[in-house]
């Protein structure tokens, strides 16, 4: 079992390596129409030195070129063909192991009743060895039991809510790589409580000195990274008549529903997380923490200094650029992310239309008349991947080492109960969680870069809102009363749908004065009574007699 992974993990890289080398062949067509030009060019010029210069010059660059090619070339061969013999062995030792091919999408094949299930995996269980005894584990049984009666009696699930079983629990997380576009890219920690990374502080410079003299000793400072405990979750309604049909539809349904939602709110936290929000909980985002104009208050001691990095990793470019000239402005942009402790490579961030942008921007004619692209899903020049994220504003491109930003991941999935069937629309809706925390543990190792003049906004992206967590109404007891001077009348408050701290305040005290909703009556007149609590508020008139 653990042969095969570790098998698949190399050919992914090795398919990884490959397409990245595959990215090039344009750059090699390009240089290649390049030389032939030049070759023409020199070709054209009159007899003498310059000529002759010309052409030395031209021939020695195709030497290079030629070289650079079948470099380049074979390179790619010997990927090819590792991957090929790394997929043979595979194949061998799943074979030895009884187990079917990964990663395939069709439908599972059942023998008779009582007679071993033969299932073709899909993406869902591309990690468990056998699927079928997966279905025979008794807390898997109990779980999808729980969930299908449910569906069939039309009810809800029970108050103490419903845990996925561990084995669940792997592959929400593997899925959670498919629906995550910067998952894959960012250093993810498995932690339980308060997590804490250690990361080196400034890298000292050795002494030079004599062969045989004395060392100097060298500062090695340590600094930390503390990471909380945030919750990710939300509900979502799946179809009964598929659920109904077979175990693997119902499982596959409920991990593609929670690694959808996950994938995506986790996304968006890695970028514009905002951990100092009152209301909402989450991790803290690359843009977020290049755009704090101060140290947080709750910046740990024990961690790096903390730096404003402002001016430096929010950049914006002149508007008007196109071509090489938009491309040198990104380049120039991008060396104020720093590579220190970087083990990765650069990885950008941008929606459909910008990428768009860019592609337009590099658009040209190769030698055979093809049009081509210098964009091909990595940048040009500085290279990176290239992930396309359609929540990211127009003309913002959020850039750096991502291995530099630190996720941590928790176990302890949940489906929670279920609030009610959508009876009509033959649907039943439940709910799943997740528990994250992170934040760029190296935060001047990204940039953040606004095309056509504009400046890249942090709170530009908005969040799901918190609702079912926050104050949406205060319901009184009482809208108008009236008490004597000397007097109390207590009014109560409920708040909605949550509870939550009311502040009580008199619009004038010298009237009417007020604590924890006792109003008490000061001298003749009239008051107005506010309770608040959040962005809710509601008041009650008071009339104060004599």
């Amino acid at each position: 079992m653990l042969k095969a992974l570790i098998l698949r993990k190399k050919i992914d890289a090795a398919k990884a390596a490959l397409e990245a080398l595959r990215a090039k062949d344009a750059e090699f067509e390009e240089r290649e129409a390049e030389i032939t030009r030049s070759v023409e060019e020199a070709a054209d010029m009159e007899e003498g030195e310059e000529k002759a210069e010309a052409q030395k010059i031209v021939e020695e660059e195709a030497e290079k070129f030629d070289a650079d090619k079948s470099e380049h070339e074979a390179s790619k061969a010997k990927l090819e063909t590792d991957i090929a013999e790394m997929e043979k062995e595979l194949e061998g030792v799943e074979a030895d192991q009884d187990t079917e091919a990964p990663a395939t999408d069709q439908p599972q094949e059942r023998t008779k009743k009582g007679e071993k299930t033969i299932m073709k995996r899909n993406k869902f269980f591309r990690s468990v060895e056998n699927v079928a005894e997966m279905f025979q584990r008794e807390d898997v049984k109990a779980y999808l039991s729980e969930i299908r009666a449910c569906i069939k009696n039309k009810r809800e699930l029970t108050n103490v809510g419903l845990t996925i079983p561990e084995v669940f629990i792997g592959l929400i997380k593997e899925n959670v790589f498919d629906y995550s576009k910067l998952y894959r890219h960012v250093n993810v920690q498995a932690i339980s409580g308060n997590g804490r990374e250690i990361i080196q502080g400034t890298v000292a410079e050795a002494i030079w000195t004599e062969c045989c003299a004395v060392l100097n000793e060298l500062s090695l400072a340590f600094n930390d990274a503390e990471i909380d405990c945030y919750k990710v979750a939300g509900y979502y309604k799946v179809c009964n008549a598929v659920l109904e049909d077979n175990d693997v539809d119902l499982a596959t349904k409920l991990l593609e529903a929670l690694a959808q939602a996950i994938g995506l709110a986790v996304d968006k936290a890695i970028l514009y997380g905002r951990n100092t929000n009152a209301t909402q909980k989450m991790p803290l985002g690359v843009l977020s923490r290049l755009a704090q104009s101060s140290e947080p208050a709750n910046y740990p001691a024990t961690a790096r200094p903390w730096q404003d990095l402002r001016s430096t990793n929010i950049i914006s470019i002149s508007a008007g650029l196109t071509g090489a000239a938009l491309f040198e402005a990104i380049v120039l942009a991008s060396g104020n992310a720093k590579s220190d402790y970087s083990r990765g490579e650069l990885t950008w961030v941008m929606n459909r239309k910008t990428y768009t942008k860019l592609v337009a921007s590099t658009v040209s004619i190769d030698a055979q008349g093809r049009v081509v692209s210098g964009v091909s899903d990595r940048m040009p020049v500085i290279g990176g991947a290239i992930e396309v994220l359609n929540f990211i504003p127009d003309n913002t491109i959020i850039g750096g080492f991502f291995d530099l930003y630190l996720l941590g991941e928790r176990a302890g999935a949940k489906f929670a109960q279920s609030e009610h069937v959508f009876f009509i629309q033959d649907q039943t809706a439940f709910k799943g969680t997740a528990r994250y925390d992170g934040q760029p543990v190296i935060a001047e190792g990204f940039v953040a870069i606004g095309l056509e003049g504009t400046t890249p906004d942090a709170t530009a992206v908005p969040f799901a809102p918190d609702t079912a967590n926050t104050v949406q109404a205060i319901l009184l007891s009482a809208t108008d009363v009236t008490v004597e001077v000397g007097d109390d009348v207590t009014v109560t408050a409920q708040t909605v749908p949550v509870k939550g701290d009311i502040t009580w305040s008199s619009s004038d005290t010298t009237k009417a004065t007020v604590e924890d909703g006792v109003i008490t009556g000061v001298a003749s007149g009239s008051a107005l009574i506010t309770a608040v609590s959040g962005s809710a508020s509601a008041s009650v008139n008071v009339t104060v007699t004599a």
